[in-house]
This record gives structure tokens, C-alpha cells and sequence, in this order.
């Protein structure tokens, strides 16, 4: 381990594309040989490629904003990439893979604190809370007239069966919700763990009284849930994405919304990061939106530097990525 060395003078440098991690995680960086430099959260592209260049980056640990093949490209010496989280649909892993630099995942980093969020979202949404809150507010008082709805055997299905799905569907058991799973690529894992499976989304959705979105966002899972299997769910159901933005095609999900033909969203994620101000979400009441949030906890976030940096660390010393974590071009990209 390297000690007493100043900033700007360690043999090796990564570039964070925000302005902050754990400082746990800085100091396993600096300990290791590895300065540490910040790039603002969502800056773009090419003044990220700009940055990376001038410092010669020997590793990138990718945050938030676009990770490009200008950006990948930018340092001669970047020979690892690693998401602090586990989406990388904001990463070219193909451009990566061409120039082979590998891009690592912090594999169940934050799957707790994502499920927690799911699962705060869905009871808010079932329960109304936000409708009843801007009632009281303004002056009514909806208590004569209001009847709720049941937690305790309502149907969640979920999309997507790994860490998260798998600490979703306890959490909603826990809670006396009947759990239903769709997950091509984790056959078997469901009923392993005393949950039903669906074969068939399409047959799955219409008797779900939540569905919630659980799988990454990739070229065959891009607009999943479109305006045809928003039809086939319950005038009552609700959705909740904590996932990533493209799953659902959103232009679908608000007409769905306004039409009535589901009863309520709720979206941690979207297909435009911020999304546009002009988003014709935001003129409806049944929708619940948070910052794309749902995995930053004090722990999780921790969590995620953590492993982050001990990948970069491991690639750096010579030794082969992790395969566990590897994202590869074919099973990702969106």
C-alpha cells in the first residue's frame, strides 16, 4: 500500500464522473496508488472526453451522465471502467469491448435500498397517499367517501428476478402480497424460493394489481411495456419502475394514465435523464416521479464506491476482471 503520497502525485488516476464518493472509497484508491479526480454529475460527453484526456486516466468510475466512445477513447491508458451501481445503459460497452476495457458492475451494492424504494412507491401508490395529501391540503377532507385499498393478497408481478427482484418479492411476501415472477433468464430461481412464475407477460398482466419493473434496459427489453401490454392490465393495477426509464415507453404510459386505463405510476427511472420539463407526465396526478434515486443510501452508496474501487484496483494490478460482474456487449446493450 502506498502511503503520505500528495494528490496529482500517485503512478495512477481514475476519473469520477460526479463530484463525490465515499471517502472510504477514496482513501482504498489512494492506499492502492490511485489518484482521484471528479468530473461534475452529468456533464457532457465531450467535456468528460476532454478531461479524461488531459489527465490520462488510467481508470473511469462512471456515476451519472453518458459514457461514449469519444469518452472511451479519450485516454490511451483507461484499461477499466466501473459503474458505481449496476446500470450501465449510459456506458458503450460495445466501444469498450472493441478496445478491450472492460466494464464492471458493483454487483448487489444497492439492491436493498432499490427494493425498499420500490416497495415505499407501491404502498404509496395503492394507498393514494399523494392524492389524499394535496386533498387535505387544499381544504377537503375525503373521509366520508374514501375506501381503500388492500395490501394483504394483492398480486405483484415482478420483471426481473436478480438481487433486487429477488429482495422486492421477499419484502412484498413479508407484507402479504401474492408474488408472481417473469424471468427468462433465471428459470427455476422463483420457485426456488417458494415464488410463482409466469412464462408469459402478456398472460401474467392481467391479474396483477402492481407490476414492478426489475430487469435492465436492453435492446430487447427497450419499450417492454408499450401502450398494447398497458391495455391488457386492470383499470385499478399500478405500475412502479425502479429500473431503468426505457422499459417503459413513457409516451405510452401517459396517455395510459390519462385515459384511466391503469390507475397509477410510479417511476424512479426515465428514458431522458433529467427528463424534459416539458414532459406530458408531469400534468398527471397519478404519477409519482423521484430522481432516479431509489439505490442512494448512505449504505448502499458506500457500498457501491467500495466495490467500484476495488475493481478498478484489481484491473490496475493485472489481474482478470471479475466475471461475475462483467457487463458484456451482447447480453446489455440497449
Amino acid at each position: 500500500m502506498i502511503q503520505n503520497k500528495q494528490h496529482g502525485e500517485r503512478r495512477r488516476r481514475i476519473l469520477v464522473t460526479h463530484n463525490k464518493i465515499a471517502e472510504k472509497a477514496i482513501r482504498l484508491l489512494n492506499e492502492h496508488d490511485v489518484d482521484v479526480f471528479f468530473s461534475p454529475p452529468y456533464d457532457p460527453s465531450d467535456v468528460v472526453a476532454k478531461r479524461a484526456a488531459e489527465l490520462m486516466i488510467d481508470g473511469l468510475m462512471v456515476r451519472q451522465g453518458r459514457i461514449t466512445q469519444e469518452v472511451i477513447a479519450a485516454s490511451p491508458n483507461l484499461k477499466v471502467i466501473a459503474k458505481h451501481g449496476v446500470g450501465v445503459d449510459n456506458v458503450d460497452i460495445a466501444a469498450a469491448a472493441k478496445r478491450g476495457i472492460p466494464v464492471l458492475r458493483a454487483m448487489g451494492s444497492n439492491s436493498r435500498a432499490v427494493a425498499e424504494h420500490t416497495i415505499a412507491l407501491a404502498l404509496a401508490l395503492v394507498k393514494e397517499i399523494l392524492p389524499l395529501d394535496r386533498a387535505v391540503k387544499n381544504g377537503g377532507w375525503p373521509k366520508p367517501t374514501f375506501v381503500g385499498k388492500d395490501i394483504l393478497g394483492a398480486t405483484i408481478g415482478l420483471i426481473g428476478y436478480g438481487g433486487i427482484g429477488r429482495e422486492t418479492a421477499r419484502m412484498a411476501e413479508a407484507l402479504g402480497m401474492e408474488v408472481v415472477v417473469h424471468d427468462p433468464f433465471a428459470p427455476g430461481a422463483a420457485e426456488a424460493d417458494g415464488f410463482a412464475s409466469a412464462d408469459d407477460i402478456d398472460a401474467m398482466l392481467p391479474a396483477l394489481d402492481i407490476l414492478s419493473i426489475h430487469c435492465p434496459l436492453t435492446a430487447v427489453s427497450r419499450d417492454l411495456i408499450d401502450a398494447r401490454r398497458l391495455a391488457l392490465m386492470k383499470p385499478s393495477a399500478v405500475i412502479v419502475n425502479t429500473a431503468r426509464g426505457g422499459i417503459i415507453n413513457e409516451q405510452a404510459l401517459a396517455e395510459a394514465l390519462s385515459a384511466g386505463t391503469i390507475a397509477g405510476a410510479a417511476l424512479d427511472s426515465f428514458s431522458i435523464e433529467p427528463p424534459p420539463a416539458d414532459s406530458p407526465l408531469w400534468a398527471l396526478n397519478t404519477l409519482i416521479a423521484t430522481p432516479h434515486i431509489g439505490g442512494v443510501t448512505h449504505g448502499s452508496a458506500d457500498s457501491m464506491a467500495e466495490i467500484a474501487a476495488r475493481h478498478i484496483i484489481s484491473v490496475l494490478d493485472g489481474n482478470a476482471p471479475d466475471e461475475r460482474s462483467l457487463a458484456r456487449p451482447i447480453e446489455l446493450s440497449a
